[in-house]
């Protein structure tokens, strides 16, 4: 017979679950595994609340697993380290992003890109390897193994730096992988919200020219003036976007929900390239001579390896780049998921699992 949640590990955790596809979420005492070897145990102290979260407690992919603990923006302190363990100590500021596993014998993994890795163990909804479902960062301690652990520089607030382990590493990858982080290069950010804020900040350090791209033209303001954009289009005006055609090397599309991209296509110059790192949940249209007339490239990105996550925490310190936030109470996240349904955030919920989660045990 199948062991419950809270009895198949011998360590006792407590954290916020949904137990089915309404997304629901409500306390929820669960386990996990004892410290291993190569194993780092942290006291989550902030969770983020990523639009990853509302879809999957949704099940709008598909492949959700219940109960469901989400969270794969956590942030928290080192509580006890396996004897192998050389990369972090007790005390320190370290972080668990989108994943907390892969296979390490494939070309992805070689290349230190596990997030592509086919056997990629997800933070949460995931199958690990002892067959027992992964549960994430809306609870009060995570354990994982070291190589999925992301140390945190002192100087970075942890608030306001958890959203980057998602948010950040998901803009920062393509952004360097496609040419886009250099001096000089136009690039546009379609929509300003979790990603598009972060990838305006990160495009800007690169020293890159950025034009923000939105339907809401009362983002101009903050776009400008808040983020430091260079230049804003409103997406529904036509005059708008004929004036900005063959004018950007590249862009960032952070944009969830189903929208056109023949527009964005003619905002690129020849040889431009159009990156999606949002996921709608219907298919795209894209006329492919709009593709062939300028060699021009529509692709997509998924977050990145461990190693270059790290790079992206280390840069985001350099240049002082964190997410805008609003702090919450654990209780409060229902409410948030039901405004981050509605764009209802400026621009990254993350919860205080510190000073709130234990006060919502029954």
């Amino acid at each position: 017979m199948a062991k419950s949640p809270e009895e198949e590990h011998p360590v006792k955790a407590f954290g916020w679950a949904a137990r089915d596809s309404s997304g629901h979420l409500s306390p929820f005492n669960f386990s996990r595994r004892e410290t291993g070897d190569e194993d780092v145990r942290l006291k989550v102290l902030y969770c983020g609340i990523c639009h990853t979260d509302l879809a999957n407690i949704k099940n709008e992919w598909g492949f959700s697993l219940f109960p469901m603990v989400p969270g794969h923006e956590i942030a928290g302190e080192v509580t006890e380290v396996g004897s192998k363990v050389r990369k972090v100590k007790v005390g320190d500021k370290v972080g668990v992003g989108c994943m907390v596993g892969a296979c390490h014998s494939c070309e992805s993994c070689a290349n230190d890109l596990e997030n592509y890795c086919p056997k990629m163990i997800l933070t949460y909804t995931s199958i690990n390897t002892d067959g027992t479902i992964t549960y994430g960062g809306y609870s009060d301690h995570m354990v994982a193994n070291e190589r999925y652990i992301v140390r945190f520089p002192d100087s970075m607030a942890l608030d306001a730096a958890a959203p980057l382990l998602c948010a950040g590493i998901t803009v920062y990858s393509p952004l360097k992988y496609f040419g886009l982080a250099e001096q000089g290069k136009h690039v546009g950010i379609v929509g300003l919200g979790g990603l598009g804020h972060v990838a305006v900040k990160f495009a800007k350090a690169f020293g890159a020219k950025v034009t923000v791209i939105s339907t809401s033209p009362r983002k101009k303001t903050e776009a400008l003036e808040h983020l430091g954009a260079d230049s804003f289009l409103n997406s529904r005006d036509r005059d708008q976007l004929q004036g900005a055609m063959g004018t950007l090397d590249g862009i960032i599309d952070t944009v969830s929900a189903v929208h056109p991209i023949l527009p964005l296509v003619g905002l690129l110059k020849s040889q431009g390239k159009l990156v999606l790192v949002g996921a709608p949940d219907k298919p795209l249209e894209l006329p492919v001579i709009s593709l062939i007339m300028g060699r021009k490239t529509v692709s997509g990105s998924s977050t990145g390896g461990m190693k270059e996550t790290q790079e992206m925490i280390d840069f985001a310190a350099k240049h002082n780049i964190t997410a805008d936030i609003e702090v919450i109470a654990m209780d409060y996240v229902n409410t948030a998921m039901e405004r981050l349904a509605k764009a209802d955030v400026r621009y990254r919920f993350v919860i205080d699992i510190a000073n709130t989660l234990a006060a919502t045990k029954p």
